[in-house]
């Protein structure tokens, strides 16, 4: 029974704390998501470019 009681207030206590958290707008939303996103498309295209260099490098090498 002990057990249920702590349960009982950890779930009090948590929906207590989530009722202080202050939600970003769906526009901060949208801008943070766009703002990552970027991010990852830029990341992907500089990883991409440097491992078709390196490749391009290496069978230069090799079928020489």
């Amino acid at each position: 029974m002990r057990a249920f009681t702590k349960l009982i207030s950890y779930l009090k206590e948590s929906r207590d704390e989530l009722s202080k958290v202050v939600w970003p707008s769906r526009k901060e939303v949208i801008q943070y998501s766009t703002i990552i996103i970027l991010s990852i498309l830029i990341a992907i295209a500089f990883i991409g470019g440097f491992d078709i260099l390196l490749l391009k490098i290496v069978q230069f090498f090799v079928i020489r």
